[in-house]
C-alpha cells in the first residue's frame, strides 16, 4: 500500500521543510503523539480540536463564511472591490490565500485520528471506535469540499505525515469528491441519530453532507436519497413560535429561529448542526465572537448631521443594538429589493416574512440619537451627504433578525458570542430541491422549496431553475452558507451537464458563477469609484481563488498546479485523476 500522508499546513510545511528544527525530532512528551492517543480519551480530545476548527466558518472578523458573501452574487468587498489585485502572492483584508493553508491544517487533524485510531485495542468497545473515526471522515470531507471549490483542483492528503514532504501533486477535484462521498456513505451509517453533547457530530449532519457532496459528484440520486434520510429522521422546520422571545407578539418564527439561546434547544427541531460559543462559557468562545455586527452592516454611527458631527454613535443604546458596523460585506439591491418582488409582491409589501419591517432595519428608521445634535430625535436622511458617494459603506438596509448579537464581553458592539448554524433543515429541502431539479424532477423540486417557503408566509412558486433555487438559498440562508461554494459548486454542474452552453474545457473563461453575478451584482456595473478610488470588477476566472504561490514554490520535488487567469498557471501539468490508497 503506497501511503499518502498529510500535511500540519502546507504552506508552512513547505517553508520549514529544510530547517533545522523541522527535522530535528522533537523529545517525547506528554504532547506527542505517542503519549495522547493511547487511550480514548484522546482522540475524543482531538475531536474537540476538529468542532473547534469548523468554528473558523462563522467566527473572528472576516471569517470564511463572510468572505464568501464577498465572492458572490449578493455582494462585493469594499476593500478590495477590484478583485485584479487578487493575485498567487497577495490577497489583501480577507483570507483568500490563508484558508488554503488553514483548510488544509483542519485536515491535518483528521487526518491524526484517522491514521492512528487503531494504534490501541477497541475490543468490546468498537462502536466507539468506528463513530470517532466516522467523525473524523466527516471534518476531513467537509474541507475538502469547501477547497474544491474555492480553488478547484488541489492535493490529496490522507493521512497523517510522519516527515517532511516536498512532492504533493495535484489532484482532480471529481476524484477527491469521489473519496469523500465513499468516506461519508461509511460515515453516515456509524453515527448517531442525536447528538449526545452540544457540537457531536450526527447521522444528520453526515447524511446533509453527503447531499451536498453527491450532489457535486453529479450523483443526483444518492443526493436525493441522503437528503431524504435526513428529512424523514428526527427534525422538521420550525413552524411555531418558540424559544427566549416567544412571548413577544411583534416578532415572529423567523426571528426566534435566528436567536442564539434558541439554535441549540431541545425543542429546535430544525437544527442539525450547531456551532457551540456562548458569551458566559470563555472555554468555549472563540476571540470576539461572530462579529455579524460588525461585518454585513453599514457605518451607519459614521452619517452626519447638518453640523457636520455625527448624528449618532456606537457608544450608545442605539449602538449596542445596531452595532458598529464596518460594510465589509457590502451587499447590493439585487439582495435589499429585487429578490423580494415576485410580481405580484415588492420588498415593501411582501408577506415574506424573512422581509418582514420587524426583521430588517432600513436606514430611514434610524433615529439622531446625540441630544446636543440640531437634528436630535430626526429620522436619518441622506440630505448632509457631500457626495452619494459616500453613502456606500453607510447607507443600505440589512436583516437584523439574522445579524443581532449582543457583545457583552467586548467594548465595542461587533455581535458577539453565541451558538451559530452550520447546517440546519431549509438547506436539506433546498439540497433536495436541486438535486431532484438536476434529475429531470420540476415538480419535486418546487414541492421542496414550497415547503421552506411556506414556513415564512411566503407566496408559492409553480416553475424552477437554477436561478430560482439561488435565489431561494439567498432568501433563506444569506449568512449563513459558503455562498461562493455553493454557486460555484452549481457552476460545475451546469459545465459537466452541457446546460447554457457551458463545458468543463472552458471553465475558467466561461461559467454560471461569473454570468449570475454579473447580472445579480449591481455593484460591478459602477463606473464610478465605489471605495477609496476603486471600481469594482470581476474576471471569469475568479470562479477559483489562487492557490498560494508559497505552496507551489516550496514543492520542490512534485506539481502543484495554479489556477487558470493567475500568474504560474502556464506550468500546469495534467493532474492526478485519482488517489492512490
Amino acid at each position: 500500500m503506497k501511503r499518502i500522508v498529510t500535511l500540519l499546513s502546507i504552506t508552512a510545511l513547505f517553508a520549514t521543510a529544510c530547517s533545522d528544527n523541522f527535522l530535528s525530532p522533537d523529545p517525547k512528551s506528554f504532547f506527542s503523539p505517542e503519549a495522547v492517543y493511547t487511550e480514548p480519551a484522546g482522540f475524543e480530545a482531538l475531536l474537540v480540536t476538529m468542532r473547534a476548527n469548523l468554528k473558523s466558518e462563522h467566527y473572528d472578523n472576516r471569517n470564511y463564511i463572510a468572505m464568501d458573501h464577498t465572492l458572490s452574487d449578493l455582494a462585493i468587498t469594499i476593500e478590495p472591490s477590484d478583485l485584479r489585485t487578487i493575485s498567487p502572492s497577495d490577497a489583501p483584508f480577507w483570507p483568500y490565500l490563508s484558508f488554503f493553508d488553514d483548510a488544509y491544517r483542519y485536515i491535518k487533524d483528521a487526518n491524526v485520528l484517522i491514521s492512528r485510531i487503531d494504534d490501541i485495542s477497541w475490543e468490546g468497545n468498537e462502536q466507539t471506535r468506528n463513530e470517532m473515526l466516522a467523525e473524523a471522515y466527516w471534518h476531513r470531507a467537509y474541507w475538502y469540499y469547501r477547497l474544491v471549490h474555492a480553488y478547484g483542483d488541489v492535493p490529496w492528503i490522507g493521512e497523517e505525515l510522519m516527515d517532511a514532504k516536498l512532492d504533493f501533486q495535484t489532484v482532480t477535484r471529481e476524484a477527491i469528491l469521489n473519496k469523500i462521498q465513499e468516506d461519508l456513505e461509511w460515515a453516515e451509517q456509524q453515527l448517531p441519530d442525536r447528538r449526545q453533547v452540544n457540537g457531536d457530530v450526527t447521522r444528520g449532519a453526515a447524511g446533509h453532507l453527503l447531499a451536498k457532496v453527491a450532489l457535486a459528484n453529479l450523483d443526483f440520486e444518492e443526493s436525493i436519497a441522503a437528503a431524504s434520510r435526513v428529512i424523514d429522521g428526527p427534525y422538521s422546520l420550525m413552524t411555531e413560535r418558540f424559544g427566549i422571545d416567544a412571548d413577544d407578539p411583534q416578532r415572529n418564527v423567523q426571528w426566534d429561529l435566528h436567536r442564539w439561546q434558541n439554535k441549540s434547544l431541545p425543542q429546535n427541531t430544525e437544527a442539525i448542526y450547531v456551532h457551540i460559543d456562548r458569551p458566559d462559557a470563555a472555554t468555549a468562545t472563540r476571540s470576539g465572537g461572530a462579529h455579524t455586527l460588525r461585518l454585513y452592516t453599514p457605518s451607519w454611527w459614521k452619517i452626519l448631521d447638518s453640523a457636520g458631527n455625527r448624528w449618532c454613535n456606537w457608544e450608545t443604546a442605539t449602538g449596542d443594538t445596531l452595532g458598529i458596523g464596518n460594510a465589509d460585506v457590502r451587499t447590493n439591491n439585487f439582495w435589499h429589493y429585487e429578490i423580494w418582488d415576485d410580481g405580484t409582491y415588492t420588498w415593501e409589501d411582501t408577506p415574506d416574512m424573512r422581509r418582514a419591517d420587524i426583521n430588517w432595519v432600513e436606514m430611514e428608521e434610524i433615529v439622531g440619537c446625540h441630544e446636543d445634535s440640531p437634528n436630535y430625535g430626526e429620522h436619518f436622511s441622506q440630505e448632509f451627504y457631500g457626495s452619494l458617494v459616500d453613502t456606500f459603506d453607510t447607507w443600505y438596509p440589512w436583516p437584523h433578525y439574522k445579524l443581532f448579537l449582543e457583545t457583552p464581553n467586548e467594548r465595542q458592539p461587533r455581535g458577539g458570542q453565541g451558538d451559530m448554524y452550520l447546517f440546519r433543515l431549509a438547506e436539506t429541502y433546498l439540497i433536495r430541491a436541486e438535486a431532484y431539479y438536476w434529475n429531470n424532477q420540476p415538480g419535486l423540486a418546487a414541492a421542496d422549496i414550497n415547503i421552506v417557503r411556506e414556513r415564512s408566509n411566503a407566496p408559492q412558486i409553480s416553475s424552477v431553475d437554477i436561478d430560482v433555487i439561488f435565489d431561494e438559498r439567498a432568501r433563506e440562508l444569506y449568512s449563513e452558507e459558503p455562498r461562493h461554494t455553493e454557486l460555484v459548486r452549481a457552476s460545475y454542474i451546469m459545465a459537466a451537464e452541457g446546460e447554457g452552453g457551458y463545458s468543463l474545457e472552458n471553465f475558467s473563461q466561461s461559467n454560471w458563477f461569473y454570468d449570475r453575478v454579473m447580472e445579480r451584482n449591481d455593484n460591478y456595473h459602477q463606473t464610478a469609484p465605489i471605495w477609496r478610488g476603486s471600481i469594482a470588477y470581476l474576471d471569469p476566472f475568479n470562479v477559483h481563488l489562487p492557490i498560494p504561490h508559497s505552496v507551489i514554490e516550496a514543492n520542490t520535488q512534485g506539481h502543484v498546479n495554479q489556477n487558470e487567469g493567475y500568474d504560474g498557471a502556464q506550468n500546469n501539468i495534467p493532474p492526478l485523476d485519482r488517489i492512490e490508497e
